[in-house]
C-alpha cells in the first residue's frame, strides 16, 4: 500500500445518486480539497453550494447536464448549462441522446451536443461528453466520438453510473483513438482501485468519474 496524490488530478470526485444530502456533498468537497482533486462532480440543484465549498481553491466545480438519460430536449440542456455556470459550473458533463443516436439521427445528436458546447465555451468552461458505452455498439462510438469532435466538445465520457455497465479500457482506447489529438477521455463507473485507475490511464484516460478517488490515491481497497 501506498499513498501518491500523483492521481488525485485524475479524479472527479462524484457525488450524484439519490438521495445525497448536503452533509454528504461537503464530505465530497472536504475531501476533494484534502486530497486536491481535480474536480467536485455533483447534480446541479448542489453546483452553487460546492461552488462556495470550494472557492480560493484548485478543485473544480462540475455538472452534470441531461442527467441521467440524455432524454431533455436541447433547449433544456443549453438552459440547463447556462444556469449551472451561473451557479458557479466550471465544467459539465452533458449526456446525449442515446436514442437519437441508435435511429442514426446524427444531426440531432449533433446539434444536441454543439448547443451545450455553445453555452459552456464562452464562459470558458469544459464539456465532456457522455456517450453511455454500455448501450452502444463499437460502431455507434465511433460515431458518437466522431459527432462530439465535430461539435467542439472537450472530452468524451464513457457512463453515467446509471446504466448496466461502466468504463472498460477498450472502450477507453476505442474513444481516444476516434477523437481529435486535442480532446480526452474520462473513465467513469467501476473505477474503485489504484489498479483499475492504472488499467485505464493506460487505454488513454486523463479523468476518472468515481466516489472511490481516496482509495485510488492511498492504494486501498474499498470496505464493501
Amino acid at each position: 500500500m501506498g499513498y501518491d496524490k500523483s492521481y488525485a488530478k485524475y479524479v472527479d470526485h462524484t457525488v450524484l445518486k439519490m438521495p445525497t444530502t448536503l452533509a454528504t456533498v461537503k464530505r465530497f468537497c472536504d475531501e476533494a480539497k484534502e486530497y486536491d482533486f481535480a474536480s467536485v462532480c455533483v447534480n446541479p440543484c448542489n453546483i452553487a453550494y460546492v461552488a462556495e465549498q470550494l472557492k480560493g481553491t484548485n478543485v473544480k466545480t462540475c455538472a452534470v447536464i441531461g442527467f441521467p438519460l440524455g432524454a431533455n430536449t436541447t433547449a433544456v440542456k443549453a438552459f440547463e448549462t447556462r444556469d449551472a455556470i451561473a451557479n458557479g459550473a466550471q465544467e459539465v458533463d452533458m449526456v446525449i441522446n442515446v436514442g437519437r443516436l441508435k435511429d442514426k439521427d446524427y444531426d440531432y445528436v449533433l446539434n444536441d451536443i454543439k448547443a451545450v458546447v455553445d453555452a459552456a465555451h464562452p464562459q470558458g468552461v469544459l464539456v465532456k461528453v457522455i456517450i453511455e458505452t454500455c448501450e452502444l455498439t463499437d460502431e455507434e462510438k465511433i460515431k458518437v466520438c466522431q459527432l462530439a469532435t465535430e461539435a467542439g466538445a472537450d472530452f468524451v465520457k464513457t457512463s453515467t453510473g446509471f446504466g448496466k455497465g461502466g468504463a472498460t479500457a477498450h472502450d477507453v482506447a476505442l474513444m481516444k483513438a476516434n477523437i481529435a489529438p486535442n480532446m480526452q477521455v474520462k473513465a467513469s463507473t467501476g473505477i474503485n482501485s489504484r489498479a483499475t485507475c492504472d488499467e485505464m490511464i493506460a487505454a488513454g484516460a486523463t479523468r476518472m468519474g468515481t466516489s472511490k478517488g481516496i482509495f485510488i490515491v492511498k492504494d486501498e481497497l474499498p470496505v464493501l
